[in-house]
């Protein structure tokens, strides 16, 4: 019995990479993108949880249509909002090449509506606002992140608790 789960399980860890046709990178958690009048802003945060009051980077692509082209200068000005106010503003700044990184200061815990303009853009030279949601870590994120590992932690103890009995009683037989 005991052989023919190993043999099973061993087929199923054989085959199941085979099945899987394509994998993506991990998105993070801090990150959107938003589709409009034919141009895709991608926005992340390094990290992505940001500290209050710890520098931060803030990173921007902007790309054109479907085949995600990268748009080589642009002007772009941002706007922070936070439970309905604005809190930051970044003045608009040309921006030579697809992606803008810069650091960035959080001074409020929770989530903040960010508002990316792009100026001047497209064939009828138009503002174009996009709206994205972003967030600061909070003392919940600790909770959540020793949550996992005290699930992890938990689940290996339980496994080890079961299987290695078994595996020192075969071994001294």
């Amino acid at each position: 019995m005991n052989k023919l789960r190993s043999v099973i399980i061993f087929a199923v860890l054989i085959i199941s990479p085979m099945m899987v046709n394509s994998a993506d990178a991990h998105s993070m958690f801090n990150s959107a993108e938003k589709f409009e009048a034919g141009f895709r802003v991608q926005v992340a945060t390094t990290p992505e949880f940001p500290q209050i009051n710890e520098p931060s980077q803030f990173r921007v692509r902007v790309t054109e249509g479907h085949n995600y082209e990268e748009v080589e200068n642009f002007t772009m000005g941002i706007r922070i909002q936070f439970n309905g106010q604005q809190v930051d503003a970044i003045p608009p700044t040309a921006i030579e090449g697809s992606h803008w990184d810069f650091d960035y200061v959080w001074r409020t815990q929770g989530n903040h509506i960010v508002l990316i303009d792009l100026y001047d853009i497209g064939e009828e030279k138009e503002t174009h606002t996009f709206t994205f949601n972003m967030g600061t870590q909070s003392p919940f994120g600790y909770i959540f992140f020793a949550a996992i590992i005290v699930g992890a932690l938990t689940l290996t103890g339980v496994v080890m608790y079961i299987y290695v009995p078994k595996v020192l009683k075969k071994s001294k037989l």
